[in-house]
């Protein structure tokens, strides 16, 4: 099993999980919480995540839930720049993911402020971010797996298939598309929450260890996601328990990476797991 990854030339040590903190440079997230618009906020939420125990950021400017508005990429960019620039002046040292579909917008990411990682959730472009196809370029690799390669950066690739069967093999003729690129570092992610009922979800987090046979990090994002807050009936603001439970699961099935809007508890349910494994 993999156990490091390099971003921007550090060695990070993946075999004890760490927590990903979740910053919406947005003003439409599915989480209210979440959405920092003000500069006092993002620099209060960037300071949040490194002093309640996050070792990465993840900024994004683009809503994913179902039903929000497209951002055009002019845009999505002014958010992000304004956004990193303040998070940067904050944390400098602070390892930094950015939450895109968009190859320009990686770029403009990684070589302007830094960033460290390409956190893609079309899984290459392949599907449906806020439902919308998004349209592919001509040539055997995704624009986006071309452009990680270009930028030498660690990329999470994330699943939008709705079971194992379908989701292990098409992992693995991915990670081999990107290795024939010359990606180093790949950081999977089964996509709770996107292209599967809640039935699905749940089944995916029964058998989650097996993406193990993989033999690369595992990224799970479920934090105040619908798949917990439809199955006890309440709202994202109610979900906090339902997420560490399932943080718990998670960690215990082999999970690397936790990322999170609730980092202080993240952090506790990681301490706890390694307490007993």
């Amino acid at each position: 099993m993999y156990q490091t990854i390099n971003v921007n030339g550090r060695l990070i040590d993946l075999s004890t999980p760490h927590v990903m903190g979740i910053l919406n440079v947005t003003p439409d997230s599915f989480y209210a919480g979440s959405r920092k618009q003000t500069e006092k906020e993002i620099a209060e939420r960037t300071n949040q995540i490194i002093s309640e125990g996050g070792t990465m950021i993840d900024i994004g400017a683009f809503s994913t839930r179902p039903g929000a508005p497209q951002v055009s990429e002019s845009e999505e960019m002014e958010r992000l720049r304004r956004g990193l620039q303040i998070v940067r002046r904050e944390q400098p040292d602070a390892v930094l993911s950015v939450d895109t579909f968009r190859p320009d917008v990686a770029r403009m990411a990684v070589e302007e402020y830094g960033v460290g990682m390409v956190n893609d959730v079309s899984e290459g472009g392949i599907t449906g971010v806020v439902n919308t196809p998004l349209e592919q370029d001509e040539g055997p690799y995704p624009s986006i797996f071309r452009m990680v390669a270009r930028l030498g950066v660690p990329y999470i690739l994330m699943s939008v298939k709705n079971n194992l069967e379908a989701m292990i093999p098409a992992f693995a003729k991915e990670v081999n598309q990107l290795h024939e690129l010359g990606v180093k570092d790949i950081i999977l992610d089964p996509g709770f929450g996107f292209g599967k009922s809640l039935d699905e979800n749940y089944a995916l987090l029964a058998k989650m260890e097996q993406l193990q046979s993989l033999d690369l990090p595992l990224l799970v994002g479920v934090s105040r996601k619908s798949m917990i807050f439809r199955l006890l009936d309440t709202d994202p603001s109610g979900s906090l328990n339902g997420t560490s439970v399932i943080h718990t699961i998670a960690v215990e099935k082999g999970a690397n990476i936790l990322r999170v809007h609730d980092v202080k508890e993240a952090v506790e349910v990681v301490k706890i797991v390694n307490k007993i494994m």
